[in-house]
């Protein structure tokens, strides 16, 4: 069994906080905008609701999947299962190959989350906050998260992906979304730097526009090439960041603010329109 397995909760609780308190801190620090969302109780409300989520979805997800996306890459390693292992890859180049195709599976899942009607549904939780910070990297449903760990862990298995690139990737994906979504000030020589290779926090709060068409852009989490070999990429919102609408065209102020309206939210009427891009 891979060592560091036994500890994954551990490992990624820890990484979590960690990263979670950076980003945090850099927020208060350097803002990249300042909004009423963004300030006093606005925000409390929105921290409340938003971090409420992604902890009852962590508790879900441990009761349906204890072992996670890892448990299915130690079932295909057990096994010997998986096209990696097939074809005989060595250890550390299939582990940079399932770290890639990963990626490439989560920006293909987050399109068609926005593509097809009934994933729509769940997935405009995290897409009616009507301002982007760290927190809004946790917003999600938790129906679409255990969608979203069922994708996963049958693509680790098909692929035979190392337990310990599969807990890597899982600690990335997660400090990928609070870092693209949370509210910091990059120079934007810097950014033009980072965006070549990862997801910025300009580049992906464009896709947080409520204009539909630039909602329909920049879908990565992690690597910034996806969304460029697609067609899918924009480099600025046309009213650039500080004149850019924030969050859907859906019932707006206080209510999407709470916890127990996110989680009705998909079984609502609202949620029913019509999928970005369709």
């Amino acid at each position: 069994m891979d060592p560091v397995v036994p500890a994954e909760a551990t490992v990624r609780l820890i990484a979590f906080l960690a990263i979670f308190g950076g980003m945090a801190a850099l927020e208060l620090w350097s803002p990249r905008l300042e909004r009423d969302e963004l300030r006093g109780a606005w925000k409390s409300r929105r921290w409340v609701a938003n971090l409420g989520l992604v902890v009852l979805s962590s508790v879900i997800l441990r009761v349906a999947f204890p072992a996670a996306a890892v448990g299915a890459a130690l079932w295909a390693q057990a096994n010997d299962f998986g096209l990696l292992r097939i074809l005989e890859v060595p250890p550390r180049p299939a582990g940079l190959l399932a770290f890639v195709l990963l990626d490439f599976a989560v920006w293909a899942e987050h399109v068609a989350s926005h593509k097809v009607p009934l994933f729509w549904r769940f997935h405009r939780v995290h897409h009616v906050d009507t301002a982007v910070d760290v927190t809004t990297g946790l917003r999600f449903h938790p129906v679409e998260i255990l969608a979203s760990m069922v994708w996963k862990a049958l693509v680790v298995v098909l692929f035979g992906a190392p337990p310990f690139a599969v807990l890597l990737f899982e600690i990335v994906l997660n400090a990928g979304a609070m870092f693209s979504h949370s509210n910091i000030r990059l120079p934007g020589s810097v950014d033009r730097i980072l965006r070549r290779v990862i997801v910025t926090p300009d580049m992906h709060r464009v896709h947080h526009s409520s204009t539909p068409a630039e909602t329909d852009t920049n879908y990565g989490f992690n690597f910034a090439w996806w969304d460029r070999l697609f067609g899918t990429y924009l480099a600025q919102p046309a009213a650039g960041h500080g004149g850019m609408e924030i969050g859907l065209k859906a019932p707006r102020g206080r209510e999407t603010t709470g916890l127990f309206w996110l989680l009705r939210f998909p079984f609502r009427r609202a949620a029913q329109k019509k999928p970005i891009g369709k």
